[in-house]
């Protein structure tokens, strides 16, 4: 994977925005619609408030979610609720073009839901293959996960299923709707922001390779690590 280290965590939000409203204009460029996905937590927050400001025209761009826990929108555990705090409403996108992840269905539910949506709006670059996204941020917790794709689930590896119901989290809530690593590494471009010491292990691990307890290291190779020098840590800070 590549990895980008900026000065500091302002910086590294300033650069994922950077990266997301390139991939909008490449995409719109290229096909006349871009498809982006948006990380949970509150890392990413900065970046959405950054990006809110770089996308004057948001026509044909489409917003999707990596991840959602089975709440409300109006929940302050909900992405959703983040993402319309910092982005949605001051970018002034469409209501049509951003695609909630309906939690407050249930897991299961919810998850048929999201990947017929998915199925059915974002096109496949061949016949028969995965639809990708244009950019997936993804966030990384301290022990490997992404989205929220957990150690050692046995889902990781299900071909073919492009969302899933998380039933046992191993943080609360434990009920949750991911996208999965298929349809996440089958994005043009997927972004991991990463700052913080916090995350300096759990980058250390990603590096060493494919490893089902570390799922973020799961991603493919041109994921793009954007790091502070915190959360690179001795071995990659030169």
């Amino acid at each position: 994977m590549k990895v980008t280290i900026c000065p500091d965590q302002p910086a590294a939000a300033a650069l994922a925005a950077e990266r997301m409203a390139a991939a909008i204009a490449a995409a719109r460029e290229a096909r006349g619609v871009a498809h982006i996905s948006l990380a949970g937590s509150n890392t990413p927050r900065p970046a959405y408030e950054a990006l809110a400001g770089l996308v004057e025209d948001w026509a044909g761009v489409h917003v999707w979610f990596g991840d959602e826990r089975c709440v409300g929108p109006e929940d302050p555990e909900s992405n959703y609720r983040m993402a319309r705090e910092t982005l949605l409403a001051r970018g002034e996108i469409p209501e049509a073009q951003v695609h909630r992840i309906a939690g407050e269905l249930g897991a299961l539910v919810a998850a048929e839901r999201y990947e017929a949506e998915v199925r059915a709006t974002i096109a496949e670059p061949k016949p028969g293959r995965t639809p990708a996204l244009d950019l997936a941020l993804l966030g990384l917790g301290g022990d490997g996960h992404t989205a929220s794709l957990f150690p050692g689930a046995g889902t990781l590896h299900d071909g073919g299923i492009l969302c899933l119901p998380v039933h046992d989290a191993p943080k609360p809530p434990p009920d949750r709707v991911t996208m999965t690593l298929e349809l996440l590494g089958a994005a043009r471009a997927v972004l991991v922001l990463a700052p913080g010491a916090s995350k300096a292990d759990a980058v250390r691990r990603v590096q060493a390779g494919p490893d089902d307890a570390v799922p973020a290291s799961l991603l493919p190779e041109h994921t793009e690590l954007v790091l502070d020098p915190a959360a690179a840590g001795e071995s990659l800070t030169p």
